[in-house]
């Protein structure tokens, strides 16, 4: 009707809301704002407390020093003497562990000093593969090496010491594994070397052949101690006897 007052919200003949459906009331605007409100709040909390943190002292650290520690009484065990101490001894001049040629035997004609080091590729040339046998010895830590070839009654004697650094695992024991592995391939007999735990000689009985040269017997024997793998060959146009080989291959891990 013209001039009629409005209807306040909420009395009778008011219209009525439109039904949403969902038995309550929509969320939509309201939400939002409650959301922003919090985010808000949030903020301005965290930026009072980098404020409040940053007006006080420092707090100090923890000292970095342990406590004093007792110390033990009582005399210190002796050091063992150098004798005893195996260290001591293949950390010296490795040359010095090597078996010294018997009496009447001479050395080769290109090894007049009787001992020669060995480098890293000086060892890899030794093998049928260099460049593999070249990798291996990096994998193994090779340390340094040496030998000594003398002749003596028809035989030509050959020994060989490389130590390794064993920082990883023992790889003188591997070494002499591997080595003892090629040896059983070609050996007619073979005997364990007293001492030494798994150390072995062996004996061809067959002889080596190659066209243009004379053919060879050898013998040859492996085993380690220590850091320290131990390679003997011998080598002459008659077959080498298990005395031969054994004798040096004692009397040079009694050296070490």
């Amino acid at each position: 009707m013209p001039g009629a007052p409005p209807v306040p919200a909420g009395e009778a003949g008011a219209p009525a809301p439109p039904d949403t459906g969902s038995g309550g009331r929509r969320r939509g605007r309201t939400a939002a704002l409650i959301g922003a409100a919090l985010v808000l709040g949030l903020v301005a909390g965290t930026c009072t407390g980098y404020l409040v943190q940053a007006g006080r002292a420092p707090t100090p650290l923890p000292p970095l020093s342990q406590p004093v520690l007792a110390q033990a009484r009582g005399e210190a065990p002796a050091p063992l003497p150098a004798a005893q101490d195996r260290r001591v001894r293949t950390d010296g001049d490795l040359r010095e562990l090597l078996l010294r040629k018997p009496r009447g035997a001479t050395y080769t004609e290109w090894l007049k000093d009787g001992v020669r080091w060995l480098d890293l590729t000086a060892v890899a040339e030794t093998w049928t593969e260099p460049g593999e046998a070249f990798g291996d010895l990096v994998r193994d830590e090779f340390r340094r090496s040496v030998m000594t070839v003398w002749e003596d009654d028809g035989h030509t004697v050959e020994i060989r010491l490389t130590q390794f650094r064993q920082e990883e695992y023992t790889a003188a024991l591997h070494a002499s594994e591997e080595a003892r592995g090629w040896a059983e391939e070609l050996a007619g007999d073979s005997w364990l070397i007293p001492g030494t735990g798994d150390g072995r000689a062996y004996v061809m009985t067959e002889p080596e052949t190659e066209p243009g040269f004379e053919d060879q017997y050898t013998a040859e024997a492996h085993a380690w101690r220590g850091d320290i793998a131990m390679d003997v060959w011998v080598t002459g146009p008659e077959p080498v006897g298990k005395n031969k080989i054994m004798d040096v291959a004692e009397r040079q891990m009694e050296r070490l």
